[in-house]
């Protein structure tokens, strides 16, 4: 598998399946649910600016995603910041370049909109995603995550 052959777009509202599909194959488990409310965010809402992206064979197959999240703010100003949300690979596609690929264009797209930061979460113990992310020269920031269990 050349990662040549993989071409990176624009996600689109009939990406819900394959996307949910690489999802679900990254965890054994589906969670529809949540690509909905994500889904709806991304494609329903005014302010959203489009920023999420896919990664494809060359016969459409979607192999994997990210998804992320840049508003427009009060009077049209941009933030400075966008959001990283949810990054998938199909796992047959893992190691091969294909989450670099996603996150360098994600990145590209960004700059473009003069974002100047780019914000995730990561579960402390997900040592493959910590790992991930570092190697694309993502660092702990400055903030704070804080939580409160109910």
């Amino acid at each position: 598998m050349n990662e040549g052959n993989i071409s990176i777009r624009l996600m689109k509202s009939e990406d819900f399946d394959s996307v949910v599909q690489v999802d679900e194959k990254v965890l054994q488990v589906s969670r529809p649910e949540y690509y909905q409310m994500k889904f709806e965010m991304l494609f329903q809402s005014e302010s959203y600016l489009p920023t999420s992206l896919v990664a494809e064979k060359e016969d459409g197959t979607v192999v994997g995603f990210v998804i992320g999240s840049l508003y427009v703010g009060e009077y049209g100003i941009f933030q400075e910041a966008a959001t990283l949300d949810t990054i998938g690979v199909d796992p047959y596609y893992q190691k091969m370049g294909v989450g670099e690929k996603l996150i360098n264009e994600f990145i590209d797209h960004l700059r473009k909109l003069d974002v100047q930061k780019i914000y995730t979460l990561v579960d402390w113990d997900d040592i493959r995603l910590i790992n991930f992310f570092s190697e694309n020269h993502f660092k702990p920031s400055q903030t704070i995550n804080l939580e409160r269990r109910l």
